[in-house]
């Protein structure tokens, strides 16, 4: 039985549409051109709907009419969110919050009829099983907003999607398939495929994947949900690919099977087919087949997609939790700054500036550096005053590899995915350089993100492009040499502005003593939204 809470409806709610005739008459005059004011009517008249009282099989029809438009009107708002550094500005949460207000606001109209056919309205008897699918799409659809945008969310959320299918699988509902007008063919999708997709795109750590990745993983999973199988026992062959769980009774998604404790509530999802049609996909990709072959795009080419297929086989089939240098709990403060120039003044002592005839640091910064192994507050405080904020984080948890942080304030700076910071714990004496492996926003509204650190001991160095026919300025930028670190055989490297990078490329590196090296680049290690960690050879 659902135990989801609805409010009663309302003789005064007064919708523009109280049936599905009104509601297509509506729509045909619905102006799309202006998004804002367009999603905002979307918003209020389902939420009008929801609260007017009317039968059943009326509510589900005008539902069903409104779906292509508020789909069409969603992704196009969303748009305004893409790739925005967290956490967002006050005009972009409210677009975000009415995206997910709009998700819900379905959910609970799907979730009034559903209610009337636990009532036993007859004219909505043979339509249990498209009820409970439309609830658990639009229930992930909310959670997945969430999950890509990097806000966190009650867990109320996680239950009303759990329950949904519970429901479903008690009451035999779950593996029948329904066809959708809004889908090529008008191919059907059982519940049990809905909720796998969710279950599976939750877990693929969207907030990590670009718009075109996040439009493949929904077209794969859209096909691929089917060959994951969900049952309340599990069986484990040597070497194949470890089931994932979930709990029915939790308000959390899937998690390793090792992770869990059996119980009644578990399910299991059995990943060894999905496992091998990736592994087949990656293989003939790699033997020559193109994407369009292999039915995975019209569009992309074979590197995107093996590279997304190689991603998500980590993310599913391995144990991608487990660590080279395991984490341990820590209870220490930590100072961070962001940008490259910020790195570098607060490494050197002094904002970066073109380099004149004295390019030695600040004396002050100098002494206090090799006096102390780092600058003293005052100092630090100075540099911050001149632009480049140097912020107070908790350090929750740390390896030789990363860190796990979350900021003390509210307020401050905006992070995005794989930028480039300086992280100095309580107990160093330097500066780390490190790239943020996930951001995300805590109900708290406080800042929290996962930090992976590039190797090597770092010396903040100016740079600049050399020698004839040069395609980029010649003033320097700031840059770091990360030392080498022998005992993981890692040769030294440099940390430079994106979009720097050239194969070949012979580039001068001033020391902040005045010592002068002229190198050629090698090969892009890895790059992020603002940095791009290259190799090198002196020349």
């Amino acid at each position: 039985m659902l135990t989801l809470p609805l409010e009663p409806t309302d003789d005064r709610a007064n919708p523009l549409f109280k049936d599905a005739a009104s509601c297509a008459q509506w729509l045909g005059q619905l102006q799309l051109t202006n998004l804002q004011l367009a999603h905002s009517l979307l918003l209020t008249q389902i939420r009008e709907l929801n609260r007017f009282p009317m039968r059943g099989i009326e509510r589900f029809h005008t539902l069903e009419l409104l779906r292509e438009t508020v789909g069409f009107v969603q992704d196009d708002y969303a748009k305004k969110l893409i790739a925005k550094p967290l956490p967002l500005n006050e005009n972009e949460l409210t677009v975000f919050i009415a995206i997910v207000q709009l998700w819900q606001a379905l959910v609970l109209g799907y979730q009034r009829c559903l209610q009337s056919y636990l009532a036993g309205d007859k004219q909505l008897a043979d339509y249990g099983t498209v009820l409970c699918q439309r609830c658990l799409l639009f229930s992930g659809l909310e959670i997945f907003e969430y999950l890509r945008t990097g806000y966190d969310f009650e867990p109320k959320l996680w239950h009303q999607l759990h329950e949904l299918y519970a429901f479903a699988e008690a009451n035999n509902l779950h593996e029948t398939a329904v066809g959708d007008p809004l889908i090529a063919n008008h191919a059907g999708r059982s519940c049990r495929e809905i909720y796998v997709k969710t279950l599976l795109a939750c877990y693929a750590r969207p907030a990590e994947l670009t718009r075109s990745q996040l439009k493949l993983l929904d077209l794969w999973l859209n096909t691929w949900s089917n060959t994951v199988a969900v049952g309340n026992t599990y069986t484990v062959s040597k070497g194949d690919a470890q089931p994932l769980a979930v709990d029915l009774s939790s308000t959390h998604g899937i998690s390793p099977v090792k992770q869990v404790k059996h119980n009644n509530t578990m399910r299991y999802l059995a990943m060894v087919p999905l496992s091998k049609l990736l592994r087949v996909k990656t293989i003939l990709l790699q033997q020559g087949q193109t994407p369009q072959q292999l039915d995975l795009c019209e569009h992309c080419s074979t590197d995107d997609c093996s590279h997304l297929l190689a991603y998500l086989h980590q993310c599913w089939c391995e144990e991608h939790n487990t660590r080279f240098g395991e984490r341990h709990p820590v209870a220490q403060h930590a100072l961070l700054c962001y940008k490259l120039d910020g790195i570098y003044a607060h490494i050197t002592g002094k904002s970066f500036t073109q380099p004149g005839r004295d390019v030695t640091i600040d004396s002050v910064a100098r002494r206090q550096i090799e006096t102390f192994g780092h600058m003293l507050h005052d100092n630090q405080k100075a540099i911050t005053d001149q632009g480049h904020p140097l912020e107070e984080w908790n350090l929750e948890n740390e390896s030789i590899l990363g860190a796990r942080l979350t900021r003390e304030d509210t307020v401050g700076g905006r992070l995005g995915y794989n930028q480039v910071v300086g992280l100095q714990p309580s107990d160093a004496e330097t500066f780390l350089i490190g790239a943020t492996a996930w951001v995300m926003v805590a109900r708290s509204g406080q800042l929290q993100i996962g930090v992976r650190y590039l190797p090597g001991k770092a010396d903040a160095v100016s740079m600049r492009a050399y020698g004839i026919n040069l395609s980029i300025s010649e003033k320097y930028v700031p840059a770091f040499i990360l030392q080498a670190v022998p005992a993981l055989k890692i040769p030294s490297s440099l940390v430079i502005p994106r979009d720097w990078f050239h194969a070949g490329r012979v580039v001068e590196i001033l020391y902040a003593d005045g010592n002068r090296l002229n190198v050629k680049m090698g090969f892009s290690i890895e790059h992020g939204i603002d940095y791009e960690r290259v190799s090198y050879i002196p020349t």
